[in-house]
């Protein structure tokens, strides 16, 4: 069911990151609701991307920890952009975008959390036979950075007016909020690091955020007209995502040749 379930979901995501990163001004004919300026869209089609790979590895992977950790950020992103659609109907189009956003935002969570709950005894919680043990170091580091990103989030959620006085670019109080759901991503994933080291555990997940953060590092390059540049927080922002992409991607590298060294090791001793 879990594999059936993300692959129903995937086309979805593919579609709306297709919309958002090449009609970006057409997102009120095209999309759910109209989006503007470009770079919101960018952002939520960036999330797409990154949700693409997670639920490609859902589909495909055979053990569950190593995808349990995504499926809580899941429920809570979705479950918060069904909250601010409802929060902002006269924003939607009425077209077959918007219907389907409604259908999937109103059902995902639920999907989504049942099967976390169902699968819950999957995880052995123990390593992989060839397994990394994430630095304590690194994984306070990355809570902290997700905590941080998580508290952000609720902010521009439950405070969106706020959240458009002080934003890098500009927000209405729907972007507002959907820029918050983006951000509790991280939040939510990174909790999980206070409790579990196994790289295993964390794989699939950091390769989707690297992924997601290069393309939003594509997307302030490519709407950075919409930046604006008398805001502290539009430095703030680039710094961040330049040095969250430096940090994840230097840790998943830093994975793969430990699992990879550690992977020869115990072929070489079972060869012996």
């Amino acid at each position: 069911m879990t594999r059936v379930v993300a692959v129903v979901i995937l086309p979805f995501l593919a579609v709306a990151a297709f919309l958002l990163f090449v009609f970006p001004t057409r997102t009120g004919e095209l999309f759910a609701w109209p989006i503007d300026p470009p770079l919101s869209a960018y952002l939520l089609a960036s999330a797409y991307l990154g949700g693409i790979w997670f639920f490609v590895r859902v589909a495909t992977t055979t053990r569950w920890h190593r995808v349990k950790h995504g499926f809580p950020a899941v429920v809570v992103f979705a479950g918060a952009l069904g909250v601010a659609t409802l929060l902002h109907l006269d924003r939607f189009s009425e077209n077959i975008s918007s219907a389907t956003w409604m259908v999937l935002y109103a059902t995902t969570p639920i999907a989504v959390a049942v099967l976390a709950v169902v699968q819950r005894h999957e995880d052995p919680r123990l390593p992989e036979p060839v397994d990394v043990a994430i630095p304590r170091p690194a994984r306070i580091a990355l809570a902290l950075i997700g905590a941080a990103a998580l508290c952000t989030g609720i902010g521009m959620f439950v405070l969106p007016t706020v959240a458009i006085d002080v934003w890098a670019w500009p927000l209405t109080p729907l972007t507002a909020r959907v820029t918050g759901c983006v951000l509790s991503l991280t939040g939510v994933v990174n909790a999980a690091l206070v409790w579990d080291a196994r790289w295993s555990a964390f794989r699939v997940l950091f390769q989707a955020q690297v992924l997601s953060l290069v393309a939003i590092a594509a997307s302030l390059v490519a709407g950075r007209g919409d930046l604006l540049a008398d805001r502290p927080l539009t430095g703030l922002f680039v710094g961040l995502i330049a040095g969250a992409l430096l940090a994840y991607g230097g840790l998943v590298v830093w994975g793969e040749l430990r699992l990879r060294v550690l992977t020869r090791r115990r072929e070489y001793s079972l060869g012996g």
